[in-house]
């Protein structure tokens, strides 16, 4: 990740205020993803000029509509929508693509974790196959099933704006220390 220390230091911050948020309150603020999109957009186009701003853009929209899919499956908070949109708008389409990976990776781990504490881990491993096969038929896993919608009070829910920011951190960290 050759970013300039400024893009860094800026997807740093952002990525821990919106765990600690996330984690507390289990909401992403629209005001840090404001933040985070005007430092994307205004650092990009200052340090790269007008192809700064196109790297940018293309990088919100890659997060945003990635993310708009999960959540219109209801999989995902409209928070976490806005924050990889964010996150795209300072790392570009590639490295945000990085950062989702290892985000679902840790996701997935925490996950098990979470079911597993809450006595639902055979239950959750189901529910994975029914998602793939709702899915694979265009149909919306949480409609025939309440526990797979991130609304419902019977789903097992759990701050996902927590694993990108520790997917962030990861693929910052690797990025610093292999250069």
């Amino acid at each position: 990740m050759p970013f300039a220390p400024a893009i860094v230091a800026v997807l740093l911050v952002l990525a821990a205020l919106a765990a600690i948020w996330d984690l507390r309150t289990r909401r992403i603020p629209n005001w840090l993803v404001l933040a985070g999109l005007i430092a994307g957009f205004g650092l990009n186009g200052i340090l790269y000029g007008l192809p700064g701003l196109g790297f940018a853009a293309l990088g919100m929209f890659t997060g945003f509509g990635i993310y708009l899919v999960l959540h219109l499956l209801h999989a995902m908070g409209a928070g976490d929508v806005k924050f990889m949109a964010a996150v795209g708008s300072l790392v570009g389409w590639r490295e945000w693509f990085l950062i989702f990976i290892v985000s679902v990776i840790i996701g997935a781990i925490a996950g098990v974790f979470l079911a597993l504490s809450k006595g639902r881990l055979k239950r959750t491993f189901g529910n994975v196959g029914y998602i793939i096969y709702e899915i694979a038929h265009f149909r919306p896993p949480h409609v025939r099933r309440e526990d797979l919608d991130v609304k419902s009070e019977k789903a097992l829910r759990m701050p996902h704006g927590a694993a990108i920011a520790g997917a962030i951190f990861l693929v910052v960290g690797y990025a610093w220390l292999v250069r």
